[in-house]
């Protein structure tokens, strides 16, 4: 007797007993028409096994059970003399994965793409999973804006069971955003709300931006922007409607239209607090950066509120709740806001567990955290010692939680658990000024050396003009209180030859050691002495002053080398400033002991202070004072100079100042530079940071060590300057108008700086 795969369907699926099969005991069990599934694979998913009877329900469920493996078209069970023969077609396996006319995508990650689906080469070929496998292709080329993309598969049969699968790709082109419209503004023109968008259409810079290319993420993030722009305006009942996004009909250009509700402009009325402030009232209304009679802004309601919770949190209180409940007069367009307070419990530190540091020793990650054990929860500490953590750059990455400690209410775990990363470097790199001319720069640094948190550099940087080779060590912590103590060795060469002033060419080597003195989180000072054997060599058309020098001292030297500095920064950026300031001072000591003795002191104050959301204003000032001791003259080879991309542009490097009888620059004892610098938004680049155009005017001069500042010696220039964070290194290049030059000087109108010049 057979049984019949569809008499077996009929079975399962009705029930009735008309098909029934008269039960037999199982006495052994044969596989036929496998190729590359083994046998025993194809047992160990029946349900039934030799010694078993089969029934009709067995049957049918052994059936059910071969085909959910996905290995099989076909399943029959036959039976004769009490042997149960499985009978079965293979699914063809796939062979071989092709791609035609793909270059969008690297072809081995598409491959490892549509292995997450199912479908890879050496497994069972299954049409549905093919299917989703296109679908999947499509998406991925509408994320890269490719709507006319189109994608053809032919399967095509091999030998051994097996089959060829290859995708024919017509990627079309890119659909470029033709225009974008929106509809209801009234309150702002149109292409002002436009210039605050990410995505653009097509302009001069879209080769680099791609910003003309749709992306769902980025108009996402364009009607946030828009929607906090009202908001931060008074706009409180700001809306948008509608969102359509429209595809041409040759799926090459992208129509964007946004239907808003601006409503009326709200100004605030009053200002309450409510609930347990614990801390004054007056102090707390300090906290909120709203005023009555001022347009509403959800910019600084947000900021109001996090200073209170923020300040609350100083005080232990880590979970204090503070909400901001509106009270609108829409008749009047003012709206009234009530901070309720909800200080919560004061909560303390129970203790500080560190994770995650395999290298870092311990006491390297605990003597940065400024929250103490058993100490009140402080907020500001906690924000204070991840930031501190962050800046050491041993670690990709630092989180600080503070979890409730189980079946108490008062008490907190500070939880620091850090990501590390490879702290030693092998860096290579070259760069190109307008002054220095090429430069090629290397180190060789390990910043944690044995996880002790100390630094160890050795530095190579040379171009035509310096020749730096030097070699540090530090121990950021040589006490428990962050006293550093470090040691530097140096070979130094310079040749002036290239540049716009008398040449001569210097030979330095020197040894030193270096302690700085934190005084608070932002401020610090350090103290250096070093000895410093030089020799000078002088050009056949050097100055008369230089050669005076040189008859009164000689040309070798050995310097006692005594100085001291103090310096604040609280920038909120490195690459990119918008608000904070810098103070540098500054000075340097040729001491008793050695064969040159002077002095020279620096200061430097730079202020960035954001204008308006995209405009930011730098004001700079520097001043520098040096002469000789002891009645020696100032070493000319430690003259300021002044002029070029880095001081005033406008002017040839180094070349402001006193001239020899060649009209060569000689520098001077004294240097005064003043800068005034407006950065703002490459056009067409939105809120990309990475360029920044800026206008900018320039002061300065360099006169003799014995001389005063004097109006006539100043030299003004103005002009436009370009900022880019490029992949190679940071670019500046500037175009500069000298206003007041004179008979002798050298401008130079277009200054470049490519990478950091040392």
């Amino acid at each position: 007797m057979k049984i019949r795969p569809l008499f077996l369907f009929l079975l399962a699926c009705c029930g009735g007993r008309a098909w029934a099969i008269e039960p037999f005991v199982i006495k052994d069990i044969r596989v036929e028409g496998i190729q590359r599934t083994e046998a025993g694979t194809v047992f160990s998913y029946m349900p039934v096994k030799a010694g078993d009877t089969l029934d009709d329900e067995k049957a049918a469920a052994t059936i059910k059970a071969l085909f959910a493996t996905g290995f099989f078209k076909d399943v029959r069970l036959e039976y004769e003399g009490g042997v149960l023969i499985v009978q079965v077609q293979e699914r063809p396996a796939v062979g071989l994965i092709e791609f035609k006319g793909i270059k969008e995508f690297n072809k081995d990650q598409l491959k490892d793409g549509l292995k997450q689906t199912g479908l890879a080469e050496g497994r069972v070929f299954d049409r549905a999973l093919l299917e989703k496998a296109e679908q999947e292709m499509k998406r991925q080329y509408l994320s890269r804006g490719k709507y006319a993309a189109e994608i053809k598969t032919t399967v095509t049969p091999l030998e051994r069971n097996r089959v060829a699968v290859q995708f024919d790709v017509d990627e079309g082109e890119v659909a470029k955003i033709r225009q974008i419209n929106i509809v209801g503004a009234e309150a702002f023109r149109e292409k002002d709300l436009l210039r605050l968008f990410t995505l653009t259409p097509p302009n001069w810079l879209s080769w680099y931006t791609k910003n003309d290319q749709y992306s769902k993420q980025k108009l996402s993030g364009d009607l946030e922007t828009l929607r906090s722009h009202y908001l931060n305006r008074g706009y409180l009942e700001f809306a948008i409607d509608s969102t359509q996004v429209q595809i041409g009909a040759d799926k090459k250009d992208i129509y964007i239209t946004l239907n808003i509700t601006e409503g009326k402009r709200f100004t605030i009325s009053d200002i309450k607090v409510a609930g347990e402030p614990i801390i004054g009232e007056a102090e707390l209304r300090k906290l909120v950066k709203m005023r009555s009679g001022e347009v509403f802004s959800r910019e600084r309601l947000t900021e109001s509120t996090k200073a209170i919770a923020d300040r609350l949190g100083n005080d232990g209180f880590a979970f204090a709740n503070v909400n901001a409940v509106p009270e609108l007069d829409k008749i009047n367009q003012r709206v009234a806001f009530t901070f309720f307070v909800d200080p919560g419990r004061k909560v303390y530190v129970r203790q500080i567990n560190v994770s995650g540091n395999v290298r870092t020793r311990d006491e390297v990650i605990r003597r940065e955290v400024r929250q103490s054990e058993s100490g009140w929860y402080a907020q500001d500490k906690i924000n204070r010692s991840r930031e501190r953590l962050d800046n050491l750059g041993y670690f990709k990455e630092v989180n600080v939680e503070t979890p409730a400690v189980p079946g108490t209410t008062d008490q907190v775990d500070m939880n620091i658990a850090v990501e590390e990363k490879a702290t030693g470097n092998i860096l290579a790199g070259a760069g190109f000024s307008s002054s220095e001319g090429f430069v090629l720069s290397g180190s060789v640094s390990q910043s944690n050396v044995l996880g002790s948190g100390n630094h160890l550099a050795v530095q190579i940087n040379t171009s035509k003009v310096n020749k730096t080779y030097s070699l540090s060590y530090t121990n950021p912590y040589y006490t428990d209180d962050g006293v550093s103590l470090g040691f530097d060795a140096y070979l130094r060469k310079t040749d002036s030859s290239s540049l716009s002033i008398t040449s001569y060419n210097t030979s330095s080597v020197g040894l030193g050691a270096r302690s700085g003195i934190p005084l608070n989180e932002t401020d610090s000072i350090n103290f250096g002495l070093g000895v410093d054997s030089t020799k000078l060599n002088l050009a056949d058309n050097a100055s008369t002053l230089y050669r005076d020098f040189v008859n009164r001292t000689g040309s070798s030297y050995s310097t006692l080398r005594g100085d001291a500095s103090w310096a604040r920064d609280s920038l909120d950026s490195r690459i990119s400033p918008t608000r904070g300031i810098v103070q540098r001072a500054y000075g340097e000591m040729g001491l008793p002991g050695g064969t040159l003795h002077y002095y020279k002191v620096n200061y430097q104050h730079q202020w960035y202070h954001p204008l308006a959301r995209d405009y930011t204003l730098m004001l700079n000032g520097e001043i520098g004072i040096a002469n000789g001791l002891a009645n020696d003259p100032l070493p000319f080879f430690k003259n300021y100079y002044a002029g070029g991309i880095s001081s005033v542009r406008g002017f040839k490097s180094g070349t402001l100042g006193p001239k020899d009888s060649n009209g060569d620059a000689i520098g001077g004892g004294r240097r005064l530079v003043g800068n005034a610098e407006i950065f703002f938004p490459m056009p067409g680049l939105g809120q990309d940071k990475s360029i920044r155009l800026s206008a900018f005017m320039d002061i300065g001069t360099i006169v003799a060590a014995n001389d005063s500042f004097g109006t006539n010696d100043m030299r003004y220039s103005t002009g436009l300057g370009v900022n880019w964070v490029s992949p190679v290194g940071p670019l500046r290049f500037s175009l500069a108008k000298p206003l007041n030059s004179k008979s002798g000087d050298k401008t130079e109108v277009f200054q470049f700086q490519l990478g950091s010049v040392f």
